[in-house]
C-alpha cells in the first residue's frame, strides 16, 4: 500500500499519523462492539466534523456515524481509512479535510493526491462506495489561504467530474459561506474564526440534505 505523503511543516507530531493512534483505536473498539451502525452514512475528516453534533441538525441520526478526529489532515484521513471504513460497511461517505493540510504547508496538488489516496484505500474494500467530498471551507482565520483552497477544491472537483460512475460527488460549501464581497461570513464561525458556529452548522445541514437523501436512498 502506498503511504500518503507527509507534510512539510516542522514538528515530529505533525509528520506522523501515530499522534491519532489512541483515537483510532477507540473508533475501532466502537465498531467491534457494535456501538455504531453498519450500512450507514459515515462523516469522516477533521475537526469541523469532530465538533459537529449530528443529532442536533439531522433527523433521524440512527444511520449516521461521525468519524471526525481532531485537527487531522487529509493525508492522515487517507492513512487511517483502511482501519476506519471497512468495519462499518457504509452505504456512503461524507469526507471533509484539506484546510489543515494547506495551513501546514502542503500544496493544493498534494491535497488532491491525498484525496486520490483516500479513494484508493476505500476502493480496495468497496469500489462502488459513494463518496461526497465536502469542499474546503473558507474561514476568517485562514483568509490568506483562500487562493490555495480554491485551487485544491478545483483539483478535486475535476477528479469527481472525470469519474464516469457517478458515485463520486462534490459538495460546495465554500461559495455559500462567502458574503457579497467574497469574504467569509463572520457569523458562521465561533470566536476562533476557524470552526463553525451554530449558524454555520445550520447552513451546512441545509447544504448536506440533498446528498444525504441520495445516499440514504442508495
Amino acid at each position: 500500500m502506498t503511504q500518503p505523503q507527509q507534510p512539510s511543516a516542522p514538528g515530529t507530531d505533525l509528520q506522523s499519523p501515530e499522534r491519532w493512534e489512541e483515537q483510532i483505536r477507540q473508533f475501532e473498539n466502537r465498531a467491534t462492539n457494535g456501538d455504531d451502525p453498519q450500512d450507514g452514512i459515515v462523516f469522516i475528516g477533521s475537526s469541523t466534523f469532530t465538533r459537529w453534533n449530528l443529532s442536533l441538525y439531522f433527523q433521524p441520526t440512527n444511520d449516521l456515524v461521525n468519524r471526525g478526529f481532531g485537527g487531522s489532515q487529509l493525508w492522515e484521513v487517507a492513512h487511517f481509512a483502511p482501519r476506519l471504513i471497512p468495519p462499518l460497511k457504509p452505504r456512503g461517505i461524507f469526507l471533509y479535510a484539506g484546510d489543515n493540510d494547506l495551513a501546514a504547508g502542503r500544496t493544493p496538488q498534494q491535497v488532491a493526491e491525498s484525496y486520490d489516496q483516500f479513494r484508493a484505500a476505500t476502493d480496495r474494500h468497496n469500489p462502488s462506495l459513494p463518496i461526497v467530498f465536502v469542499s474546503i471551507k473558507p474561514s476568517p482565520l485562514r483568509h490568506s489561504l483562500m487562493p490555495l483552497m480554491d485551487e485544491a477544491n478545483q483539483l478535486v472537483m475535476q477528479r469527481v467530474k472525470a469519474d464516469p460512475s457517478g458515485r463520486l460527488r462534490y459538495l460546495d460549501v465554500h461559495q455559500p459561506m462567502l458574503d457579497e464581497q467574497g469574504n467569509p461570513r463572520e457569523e458562521l464561525f465561533v470566536e476562533d474564526r476557524l470552526h463553525l458556529s451554530h449558524e454555520g452548522y445550520l447552513l451546512w445541514a441545509e447544504l448536506f440534505q440533498a446528498e444525504l437523501s441520495r445516499l440514504r436512498q442508495g
